[in-house]
This record gives C-alpha cells, structure tokens and sequence, in this order.
C-alpha cells in the first residue's frame, strides 16, 4: 500500500471530477461550440479545437503540439468522426503528458534509505503554499510518519503565525525564530530538532518574493547549503506551489522560479474554483517538471497526489 493510500479510489475519483467540474464544463461547451455542424474532423475543426485549447489556459506550444498529434491521426486514418474527438483528445494528452512526465504518482512511498525526508516548499504570496504544507503535514500523520515543520518565511509575520496554526491543528511541531531571522537558521535548527527526534519528514516554508530574483537566489541558496550541514542529502525535494486559477499566470511564474533554483515537483492548487485546469497540461509539458500534487477543495483530503491517467479521464469524462 502506498504511502498515501489513505483515501479509497471511489472518494479520490468524486473529489477529482468535483474539483474539475468548472474546467469540464468549459472544455465541453467549447468543444460543442468547434465541432457544431460538422460530421468530420477537418481544417476548420482542428482551427477551433486550437482555440479550445489555447483559451483553455493549456498554453501555446503544448496546444500546438496536441493539434500536431490529433492532424497526424486525421492523416492517417483518412476519416475522424468529430463523435470520435473526446476520445482522440483524451488519448492524446495523456501520451503527451506520459512522454514529458516519468513519474506516476497513483501512490508515493518515502524513500528507506534515510531520514528524515526534505521538502523545500517555495512560490508567491498568496498560492495556497503555507495551506498546502499543513494538508501535506497532515496526510502524512494519517499515514503514521512524524512530521517537522520549519517556518522560515521569516519576512512575512502573518506566513508564520498561519504556519504554527497549522501545526496546532495537525498536531505537529513547528520550529521556528524572530522576525526578520536568517531564514537558512530556522531551516537548520529545523533539520537538527527532526534530526534528533527521529522525524519521517520535514516540511520548509519558505518566503514568497519574485520581486528581487538575485535576492531570492541568493537566499535559497543558502538555505539549501545549511541543511546540507546537517543532511547531506537535504532537500530531497524543491516543491513549487502555483495557483491554478491564474492560468497562464501561473506558467510565468513556474518559469521564474526555474530559472533561480532547480524544481523538482509542482503542487497546482485551487483548481476546483477556476475553468482554467488544462494549465496542469501544458506546465507539466513545457516545464519537463513533474506535478506532484494538485488541490481541489477547502478538505484535508482535497490536496491529491496527480495522476496523469484519472486526470484526463475526468476531464473528459462525459
């Protein structure tokens, strides 16, 4: 059983249709919209499922490359009913996804080798990072692991009082110092309690600033080279939190943060209240970045580990 096999497949497939119900419903009513009054997928279709895409917040290239995939089967097999293109679409994205994104995340287990286990969580003010952290702090709790969590967005007076509420509801120890504290401290005395306590893993907050690049370089940086005194192999993971109901907003952002520090996986939050979903494809495509998590409610519960396959079929699912 995998580490989150918490929740039963049926609760995960109701949370996952719900959470996408606002992007389906648009993908479907623009699709309706590109393929009315046509029997076959010719020019004119695949011109309108290119807006389809493209306004759907998948982005530019990686519709580009759908449309790329779905003229080749047009060519191929002579004749594309448009009642076959749900499915084509379906089948599609999910190659494309699966050939940019190695992992699948139906169900992760911590790596044996060592402990404890090292997030660094970054991204912008306003994501849903510090949200995501408590929910991530928590699903590991359900799954028996101890959990640290170090507060050193050490700028933002607010990001560490919403920290420790966190660990006060989940039931785990936040480790944290003064305002205006050297952010690398709080992650190293963080590393050195969890050290020696035994925690399974450690959750890094870290400040949410684009505003000064070299800054926040500089800065994380640091942060790594501290807990490496402590854990030579720390992080373990340098996860970047985007919300996905800024669409396209998001990818610069991704992009941003990728250029200052290497990412290693994405969370997307906030799908459930936005159309704009099919944002996950085309960051997942054009960053080579694999989406670990995706949030789809307000529930503990809501935040789930991406699996590429239920999410394109609940996207497309009629």
């Amino acid at each position: 059983m995998g580490l989150f096999d918490i929740f039963s497949k049926k609760k995960k497939e109701e949370t996952l249709d719900k959470g996408l119900e606002k992007t389906k419903t648009s993908v479907f009513d623009k699709l309706a919209r590109a393929i009315a009054g046509k029997s076959k997928v010719d020019d004119d279709v695949l011109d309108n499922l290119e807006e389809v895409l493209i306004t759907s917040d998948v982005g530019v290239d990686t519709t580009l490359k759908i449309i790329e995939r779905i003229e080749q089967r047009v060519a191929r097999d002579k004749y594309v009913s448009t009642s076959e293109l749900n499915g084509i679409l379906r089948e599609e994205i999910a190659a494309l996804l699966a050939e940019n994104n190695t992992e699948d995340n139906a169900q992760w287990d911590l790596p044996t080798d060592h402990r404890p286990y090292v997030i660094l969580v970054v991204g912008v003010n306003g994501v849903g990072k510090t949200t995501t952290i408590g929910k991530l702090a928590w699903q590991f709790r359900q799954a028996g692991k101890k959990v640290y969590l170090g507060a050193a967005d050490t700028f933002r007076a607010a990001a560490v009082e919403q920290l420790c509420i966190w660990g006060e509801r989940v039931g785990v120890p936040v480790v944290k110092q003064q305002m205006g504290s050297d952010p690398a401290s709080v992650a190293f005395d963080t590393l050195q309690s969890a050290k020696a306590n035994g925690a399974d893993v450690v959750l890094i907050d870290t400040a949410g600033r684009l505003h000064n690049k070299v800054g926040l370089m500089n800065e994380l940086k640091k942060i790594k080279d501290v807990m490496k005194k402590v854990l030579p192999e720390a992080p373990d993971e340098v996860m970047l939190v985007l919300d996905g109901s800024t669409g396209q907003n998001a990818f610069e952002q991704a992009k941003q943060f990728a250029a200052v520090t290497q990412i290693t996986s994405l969370a997307i939050t906030k799908l459930d209240g936005t159309a704009k979903g099919g944002v996950v494809i085309g960051i997942s495509d054009q960053l080579k970045v694999p989406v670990k998590y995706i949030g789809l409610g307000e529930g503990m519960e809501d935040l789930q580990l991406f699996d590429r396959k239920d999410f394109v079929d609940s996207l497309f699912k009629n």
